[in-house]
């Protein structure tokens, strides 16, 4: 794992926050909590794939799910 990567996402997400946080306003709760969760689930997204760059992508699960329905509508 490298660890300047880590820490360039780390940076990122930080830069992100102070850019946009600011912006949006105080009644705007759904669009902060949102904006919380996306970028959260972005991040540990990424250092997922920092740490285990082998994990199969969205493309191989819908390939395993319908590989088998598609052999079937061939014949």
């Amino acid at each position: 794992m490298n660890w300047g990567l880590v820490f360039a996402s780390i940076s990122i997400i930080i830069a992100m926050f102070l850019y946009h946080w600011p912006k949006l306003k105080k009644n705007q709760k759904k669009e902060k909590a949102a904006f919380l969760f996306f970028s959260i689930l972005g991040w540990l997204l990424s250092i997922l794939l920092m740490i285990n760059p082998e994990i199969p992508g969205p493309t191989q699960l819908t390939d395993w799910i319908y590989k088998p329905i598609g052999k079937l509508l061939e014949k």
